[in-house]
C-alpha cells in the first residue's frame, strides 16, 4: 500500500490555521494593547508584532506544503 500523505496534509492544514489565529491574534495587540505590558513578557505592541510576523510565516509555509502535498498526491 502506497503512502497517501493525508497526515501530512492534515498537518499542513494545522499549521495554516494555527498561522491565521497568530496573525489576527498579533493584530489584536498591535490595536489594543499599545503600551501595556502583557504579563511581563513585555509590552504587548512589541509582542503584537512577534505574532503577526510568525503568524504570516506559518501561514505561506503552510500554503506551500499543502502545493506540495496536492502536487504528490495527483501523482
Amino acid at each position: 500500500m502506497k503512502p497517501d500523505g493525508t497526515g501530512l496534509a492534515v498537518a499542513a492544514l494545522a499549521i495554516y490555521i494555527v498561522g491565521g489565529v497568530a496573525t489576527f491574534a498579533g493584530l489584536a495587540l498591535i490595536v489594543f494593547m499599545n503600551g501595556r505590558d502583557l504579563g511581563g513578557w513585555g509590552d504587548g505592541r512589541s509582542i503584537g508584532y512577534l505574532f503577526f510576523c510568525l503568524g504570516l510565516g506559518l501561514s505561506i509555509v503552510a500554503v506551500l506544503l499543502m502545493r506540495i502535498f496536492r502536487n504528490r498526491m495527483a501523482l
